[in-house]
């Protein structure tokens, strides 16, 4: 499944260029709990159609209902439909939330309010050169000059926070996540598709006919050269994470040396504790590392949550990958040791 962003701006782009009207909805500012966090976009098309999502789903009916044709008053006999004229003119900011009953009302939090960007009309030429540029992989920083509407798009090196002046407002854009998994086993299939639909753009490498020939997983790049030829090839950077499921040294620990050389956000290895400790005691063997070269070098890797089988185990693996994206730093009680002797 493609990056969220990436699809809402593609099918915004393509709504404009069709000669359709439409807005780009953006979460400014949030105070308290919010559904969405800063910098969620949704587009709404003047028919009512939605892409994307700045709340559970009642701040886009509302949405819907004030600016669109799809809750317009039908005929009666002798009267014309009444009609909502999509707005047009420079941005605008729309709070949600501000009391307790709204809070209610529009399903937030307790407490929960946000801050709404609307965009009318983007202009297509630009959305058409920004789903280019992520396309071709580039980050984005896209200025919205709050005065005239007008946009301005640079190519940058890092993600930043959302910005807000009185004068403009500044959001980063990038390519999906990509993900790059070592081994074609069963445990591949089931992580690769919990990434797919998850966002990330999904690579298996294996260089094992007898695994490759059995891989099913549609959506999924399979890649048959060496494990440390497919990482440089892959190019690691913050926005992707490397895995290697094989169990075995001669395919995981070359590509985990280069994967830990990159800016990959994430970079393990699959394995009980003991594995995890050879592994390090290895590669600080014979490949000259250290234990602070090898701090990166995640295992063993998931969250503890009892995990026998394949699925199960996908799922830990990809909660703890999406946690260290998000920026979220684990409690203690979720460690292996904790959980399992109930400390």
């Amino acid at each position: 499944m493609e990056n969220l962003d990436v699809m809402v701006l593609r099918t915004l782009r393509d709504w404009r260029l069709a000669g359709h009207r439409a807005m780009l909805v953006t979460v400014v500012r949030t105070w308290g709990s919010s559904p969405r966090p800063v910098g969620s976009i949704m587009a709404l098309r003047d028919d009512g159609a939605v892409v994307g999502s700045v709340s559970g789903g009642c701040i886009e009916d509302d949405l819907i209902h004030r600016y669109t044709q799809a809750y317009a008053a039908p005929a009666s006999k002798g009267t014309q439909a009444g009609s909502r004229d999509f707005p047009s003119g420079p941005p605008q900011f729309l709070k949600y939330g501000i009391s307790a009953d709204e809070a209610h009302r529009f399903g937030l939090p307790c407490g929960g309010t946000l801050e709404l960007l609307l965009e009318f009309d983007p202009e297509a030429t630009s959305l058409y050169e920004l789903v280019a540029a992520l396309d071709g992989g580039a980050l984005i920083q896209r200025t919205l000059q709050l005065r005239s509407g007008t946009v301005a798009l640079r190519v940058t090196d890092a993600p930043c926070e959302l910005g807000v002046t009185p004068e403009q407002v500044t959001n980063t854009f990038g390519p999906g996540y990509r993900m790059l998994l070592i081994g074609a086993g069963q445990l591949s299939e089931y992580l690769s598709t919990m990434a797919l639909f998850s966002g990330f753009a999904v690579s298996v490498c294996d260089p094992r006919d007898e695994y490759r020939r059995t891989w099913a997983v549609p959506g999924a790049t399979l890649l048959t050269a060496m494990p440390d030829e497919a990482v440089t090839a892959f190019k690691p950077d913050a926005r992707s994470c490397v895995i290697a499921l094989t169990h075995d040294p001669k395919l995981d620990d070359l590509a985990l040396l280069e994967a830990l050389n990159s800016n990959a956000f994430y970079v393990g290895a699959i394995g009980s504790r003991r594995n995890n400790a050879d592994r390090h005691q290895r590669l600080i063997d014979h490949f000259e590392q250290t234990k602070a070269s090898l701090q990166r070098l995640r295992g063993p890797i998931g969250i503890y949550i009892g995990s026998k089988t394949p699925p199960e185990i996908a799922v830990s693996v990809m909660a703890e990958v999406l946690a260290v994206k998000n920026s979220v730093t684990l409690p203690r009680d979720m460690a292996v040791r904790q959980a399992k002797d109930g400390l």
